[in-house]
């Protein structure tokens, strides 16, 4: 019998931790956490270019909605470890039409930074998979598709694309796994007007 995964750990935003956490060097901290693990304030300030003063300000303003914690496993002395509390974060679209005009503009700018997020990695993939071997440039993709769909059609599409990804995740090697890597996967599934 085969062991299965933990669940992943989901945090599912509220208005008050979506406003703890809407501010674009919060959203980038978290994202960091999670992809890069765990770190100091001082490493992630190199990492994403800030100075100590503000990831530490700003750390602390992540763990106090419970984003990030300590990690006990790592530091000496004085030297603080965050980790990610949750694998993902989880966006309740009735965020965007709540009562509160500040949480309105807490969900604006949370998803606006994870837009941004996302097309910085795909652009920083393009700049270096020149460096990657010919396997990896063959099998990375970046395709789009338009389908004439309805609302409940999409919310389907939604789920079998998530539950596909889903499906790879007990397959997911080690990192010592030769010609592994670690593999991102947007998707961004939006009704368009024609021009017409």
């Amino acid at each position: 019998m085969t062991e299965q995964p933990e669940p992943r750990k989901i945090h599912t935003l509220s208005p008050r931790s979506l406003r703890g956490l809407a501010h674009p060097l919060r959203v980038r901290l978290l994202a960091s956490l999670r992809l890069d693990g765990p770190a100091t304030a001082s490493q992630l300030a190199e990492r994403l270019g800030e100075s100590s003063g503000a990831t530490s300000y700003h750390l602390r303003q992540l763990a106090a909605h419970g984003f990030v914690e300590d990690d006990p496993e790592r530091g000496k002395g004085r030297e603080r470890w965050w980790r990610s509390s949750h694998q993902g974060t989880y966006f309740d679209e009735s965020l965007r039409h709540d009562p509160d005009p500040a949480v309105r503009g807490a969900a604006d700018l949370y998803l606006h930074e994870h837009a941004t997020l996302h097309a910085q990695e795909l652009s920083t993939w393009l700049g270096t998979m020149a460096e990657w071997p010919k396997e990896w440039t063959e099998s990375a993709d970046m395709s789009d598709y338009t389908l004439r769909l309805t609302p409940e059609l999409t919310a389907g599409l939604n789920q079998k694309l998530e539950a596909l990804i889903e499906s790879y995740r007990p397959l997911a090697v080690d990192a010592d796994t030769p010609n592994s890597a670690r593999v991102r996967m947007h998707t961004h599934i939006f009704p368009t007007r024609s021009a017409e």
